[in-house]
């Protein structure tokens, strides 16, 4: 379906997706890893690529920025952030192309690790963290620019309803235990920056 009017990009229903290739390495990582161990085990994801910022900035082991976006606590955690990324990646896919959005998918999960690193510095209060989150937050920012710019909505979601999801997923991970809240703000602010360099669509009617 075709944008309706200026500001406004609609869904469309596709076959394969960039979001859906994302969506299945992450659930295939996690099924393997389920086969090998505990994946609620600290120490036995930072063996497996999470990120541990002492093994980054002391075993220079940058892999990790990007890894770590592909591991799981448990199921759950699998579950709530491939949900988030199945609803929202597909509409900002859409706007940026396949390998533009799997680029900026990447860069801005790795802007939640590296935020998460530099706090963790500054308090030397150091955790074994995983999950797309930062990812999937990177690429809120990366919708909230897009409707803010064009003065409109993307897709079904308007600014209003955007600008409160994003809230209230930051405050609910603030008021939870267990959350890596710089990984989802480093994301966003990544996301909302990066964005205009990736935007391929010019909406005009």
């Amino acid at each position: 379906m075709a944008a309706s009017r200026r500001g406004s990009y609609a869904r469309v229903n596709r076959g394969f997706t960039m979001t859906k290739l994302l969506i299945a390495v992450n659930v295939i990582v996690f099924l393997v890893l389920s086969l090998w161990g505990n994946t609620q085990d600290a120490q036995f994801m930072a063996d497996h690529g999470a990120l541990w910022t002492p093994y980054v900035l002391q075993y220079h082991e940058y892999y990790r920025l990007v890894t770590s976006q592909f591991l799981h606590f448990g199921f759950m955690h699998l579950f709530n952030n491939m949900l988030l990324l199945y609803f929202m990646g597909d509409v900002l896919e859409q706007i940026f192309g396949k390998a533009k959005f799997l680029i900026f998918y990447l860069l801005t999960g790795v802007c939640g690790n590296l935020l998460t690193m530099l706090y963790e510095q500054s308090t030397g209060s150091y955790a074994v963290s995983a999950g797309a989150s930062g990812a999937i937050f990177g690429v809120l920012g990366g919708l909230l620019f897009l409707i803010l710019k064009y003065h409109g909505r993307v897709s079904y979601m308007s600014t209003g309803q955007l600008v409160f999801f994003i809230v209230y997923s930051l405050v609910a991970g603030y008021t939870s235990g267990g959350v890596n809240n710089m990984a989802h703000l480093g994301g966003l602010i990544g996301g909302f920056l990066l964005s205009p360099l990736f935007c391929a669509v010019d909406f005009k009617k």
